[in-house]
């Protein structure tokens, strides 16, 4: 198996590809972003296996349903076998990527540290500023209103501040949720003048 800095930067290399061309809101931007915050997690948070984290923050939307026809983690399979990883440490990361998806998990919690850290870092994504601006960059590519995007808030994102796993994303929550909560209201004023 190759050194972990190097399948990182092999693993950057290739969501980048996967994603090139993606705009709404699931682009490698946001994947670097999931990535960077799963590895600040980690570092706060004691018993967790860094590079199981860190591949399965790269890998966590390589087979998202919403972007590619894949089954059993085929893309995040193919690659890590192709790195020579070994199984066991492809299962690891697989299990924890599989318990990221908000919809797929619903009031579960990942049975592993590394699945909680990653989870958490996908959620911290999409409130706060970069959620604001991912909503509507997807409600956008789908041609969602802008109130069928409003709606998304509270049909999801107001509910991740509760939702976290680790100490350190439910303080980051905390702030993020507040912004959101803030531009919800402004945006309200602003839509409904007067009222």
């Amino acid at each position: 198996m190759i050194r972990p800095e190097l399948l990182q930067e092999k693993a950057i290399e290739y969501v980048t590809l996967l994603f090139a061309g993606n705009s709404g809101g699931h682009d490698a931007e946001h994947t670097l972003r999931v990535y960077r915050m799963a590895l600040y997690i980690a570092e706060r948070e004691p018993g967790c296996d860094r590079e199981i984290v860190a591949l399965a923050a790269l890998l966590h939307d390589v087979d998202d349903p919403k972007l590619f026809s894949t089954a059993g983690n085929r893309h995040a399979r193919d690659f890590l076998a192709a790195q020579n990883v070994p199984a066991d440490r492809i299962e690891l990361i697989c299990r924890a990527v599989n318990s990221v998806s908000f919809s797929l998990n619903r009031g579960q919690t990942p049975d592993t540290p590394e699945g909680r850290i990653v989870q958490d870092a996908d959620r911290l994504d999409a409130i706060g500023a970069v959620g604001i601006a991912r909503t509507f960059a997807y409600g956008g590519e789908h041609g969602r209103s802008l109130r069928d995007s409003v709606r998304h808030f509270y049909d999801k994102l107001l509910l991740l501040k509760d939702m976290m796993n680790t100490d350190t994303a439910k303080r980051i929550a905390a702030e993020r949720h507040a912004f959101i909560e803030n531009y919800l209201k402004e945006l309200e004023a602003e839509l409904e003048p007067g009222s």
